[in-house]
């Protein structure tokens, strides 16, 4: 069975996905990291389904003492035919 592609005019809702931090301040644990990618997988995976329609790619890059820092924050755009009905149900 063939999924049906959608074109960017049928894209009504768009979710902005963060992954990772760029702040060294306030490093994410790895539970944090999990959440963030467990929300792209349900973005991705269930209904209504979405598509990645773009990304941006923040780089921060910090000395500390006589180490560098490299630190890597990736946002996902997911768009949606429609807003997912459980996008409500995280905001309460």
């Amino acid at each position: 069975m063939e999924q049906k592609k959608h074109t960017m005019a049928e894209i009504r809702y768009v979710k902005l996905v963060v992954i990772g931090s760029v702040n060294p301040n306030q490093p994410l644990s790895d539970q944090s990291r999990a959440e963030q990618a467990a929300l792209l997988n349900r973005c991705l995976n269930d209904y209504p389904k979405g598509v990645i329609i773009g990304k941006d790619i923040a780089l921060g890059r910090y000395m500390i003492g006589e180490h560098e820092l490299t630190m890597e924050r990736v946002t996902y755009h997911v768009g949606f035919t429609r807003k997912p009905a459980w996008e409500n149900e995280n905001k309460s």
